[in-house]
């Protein structure tokens, strides 16, 4: 399969979680705890933002954890000399979701639309 078409399947599997993350989102930026919410979606464990979806729990395959840009620069992920070019090309996130992927095309942003 191409690496398109498992984009678009990535997406397609994103769409029952775009609901809690759009609400997690909108509480992030409300509470001024970021201006850059992240969603680190992943099939592995992993020590990165909180847990917002635990694949246990719902019919999902995917464990979503909301983070935000702070953290992944704390952590090194974004590194201080990138983070102006990453601001640069994050979406709105009134618009879109910033989802960090952990998946067999490795690590990689995708901004998919909110509801």
């Amino acid at each position: 399969m191409d690496v398109q078409l498992k984009f678009q399947q990535l997406e397609k599997e994103m769409l029952p979680y775009k609901a809690i993350m759009s609400k997690a989102s909108d509480t992030v930026m409300e509470q001024d705890v970021s201006k850059y919410p992240i969603f680190v979606t992943h099939k592995q464990t992993i020590d990165i933002g909180l847990k917002l979806v635990d694949p246990k729990n719902t019919s999902g395959k995917w464990s979503v954890n909301v983070s935000t840009l702070e953290e992944f620069v704390t952590r090194q992920l974004i590194q201080m000399d990138k983070l102006e070019e990453f601001k640069k090309v994050y979406k709105n996130p009134a618009i879109h979701l910033c989802l960090f992927i952990l998946s067999d095309l490795g690590a990689t942003f995708v901004f998919i639309p909110r509801e």
